[in-house]
């Protein structure tokens, strides 16, 4: 295989440092022995894994596969008669904002198969609808969920750069953070000149004032992150949600006529901030059951059968086949470490090392989320505003600056972000404002959400065509009175290095 055609790992993990940041300039170092396992990264690469599914793309449609990047998935399609899916509805397009058709309309076509395995990613739209069709949440944990704010920045002169090294990497915990938020930080060093660094704050945080984007920029400035972006410039922006119920919020997996995999399932390791390979896998042991399920008492290759026999199968074997896996028995070992974090910083460092180096996962109890994070809001009156620093264009950046960088454009269409019908009057009384002080305006990354304040009455106003489908506001929202659609194929950000 030539160099151009190989899969791009190129920046083999290296130099793994912890810090603990006790204020705007001070920190520990945490030494290696006393860390986590999970927090080692030996073996593992740093890469982009926009580049990396682009790589994975071209691959797959030389082997025959059909990707259609241009359309998004809007509803899920069942057979007339059974609860059984039968594949997906794309969006319709070339609609102007006020719904009607422009020249380019273009109906949205359905896709049919005999098994739909949905990957949309964390609280995907037509994963959540299934969840709820089937109920493949019974008997679990609400998942719970974390807002991830991401920047990518080129080194100017990587040769000579005081920091820069590939490989190196650097996590922290602690300041600007209080003790009762869960939150942490990760920076990267990466061939041949980009420095990937990144903020996650668990949405199950209190305070209706904090703003996990600010958080972000103020974490900037402390020196033991500032001085990996000297000489340094930002080219590329983003943010996303990830889950981190971990392995007691993972739904049923099957279902008549398909499954999920990857994050639509939830199979992220959440101390370990990582999902990819855990997602990866699930995939793998999808395709491998659902053929088996496919081929199963017949001789016919399955593309071969039309006689619609196939349809509506469910492939049983890969919820086993999962819970027979590395994924299990490694989301099974951290599986109180998030849970024991709800208890405060403290408790859940001491939860996290005695579990990492002592229990190793076998605790005689699993503890559980009692709440979705829609329900931990506290009232205003509990929280004075945050005053948060000014952005000196530097280090630090307005959201608006920064949304620049995310690539985001959603071209003259219908708002994909609508309020619930059974919402309205909630919308209307304005009691996300009066109860919290409208905290949609600040934990929103894109700053979509805003109150005009120029009538009689408040009025919300959603500049829908700011969203990076982070999907935070169907997560966060106060009465999660938004429903969250998909915008028109193509539309969003576009990510080509993070």
């Amino acid at each position: 295989m030539d160099e151009d055609s190989r899969i791009p790992l190129n920046t083999p993990a290296k130099d793994d440092k912890f810090m603990f940041l006790t204020g705007e300039d001070a920190g520990i170092a945490v030494p290696g022995v006393l860390l986590p396992h999970w927090m080692h990264n030996e073996g593992n690469y740093i890469s982009s894994l926009s580049q990396v599914v682009r790589w994975l793309g071209e691959h797959a449609e030389e082997l025959g596969v059909e990707i259609y990047p241009g359309f998004s998935a809007s509803e899920v399609v069942y057979h007339e008669g059974s609860d059984a899916v039968k594949g997906i509805a794309t969006r319709d397009v070339g609609l102007n904002k006020d719904g009607t058709p422009k020249e380019t309309f273009m109906r949205g076509m359905e896709l049919h198969g005999k098994q739909v395995l949905f990957g949309e990613g964390c609280r995907g739209s037509c994963s959540e609808a299934v969840m709820d069709k089937y109920d493949l949440r019974e008997g679990k944990d609400p998942q719970v969920y974390g807002i991830g704010v991401k920047e990518v920045w080129e080194v100017d002169d990587p040769e000579n750069h005081p920091t820069f090294s590939p490989g190196y990497i650097q996590h922290t915990a602690g300041w600007p953070m209080d003790t009762d938020t869960y939150g942490g930080s990760f920076l990267y060093h990466m061939e041949p000149n980009m420095v990937l660094l990144g903020f996650v704050v668990g949405l199950d945080y209190k305070n209706p004032y904090l703003s996990p984007y600010e958080e972000f920029q103020r974490w900037k400035h402390h020196p033991e992150v500032s001085k990996h972006l000297e000489d340094a410039s930002p080219v590329a922006y983003g943010a996303r949600c990830i889950n981190e119920g971990g392995l007691q919020s993972i739904p049923k997996l099957t279902f008549p006529g398909g499954a999920l995999i990857g994050c639509s399932a939830g199979f992220l390791n959440v101390p370990k901030i990582k999902g990819t390979h855990t997602a990866m896998k699930s995939g793998m042991v999808a395709a491998e059951n659902v053929y088996a399920a496919l081929c199963d008492a017949q001789e016919e290759a399955p593309w071969e059968v039309e006689d619609g026999s196939l349809y509506g199968l469910e492939a049983t074997g890969y919820q086993s086949g999962m819970e027979a896996s590395w994924v299990w028995d490694e989301l099974h070992e951290c599986r109180n470490v998030k849970p024991a974090f709800e208890k405060g910083l403290l408790v859940g460092t001491i939860a996290a090392g005695i579990i990492s180096k002592v229990t190793k996962g076998k605790e005689p109890f699993t503890l559980s989320h009692s709440h979705v994070d829609s329900e931990t809001t506290a009232s205003k009156t509990q929280y004075k505003p945050i005053d948060y620093p000014k952005p000196d264009g530097k280090l630090s950046f307005d959201i608006l600056s920064n949304l620049q960088r995310s690539g985001t454009n959603h071209e003259d269409q219908p708002a994909h972000l609508r309020v619930k019908p059974e919402h309205a009057e909630t919308v209307k009384a304005n009691k996300s404002l009066k109860e919290f002080d409208g905290p949609e305006q600040r934990f929103c990354p894109a700053k979509v959400y805003e109150y005009n304040q120029d009538g009689d009455e408040p009025e919300l106003v959603i500049n829908a065509q700011n969203c990076v489908h982070c999907k935070c506001c169907s997560i966060k929202m106060p009465y999660e009175y938004i429903d969250w659609t998909v915008p028109e194929g193509g539309g969003g950000p576009a990510y080509t290095v993070m």
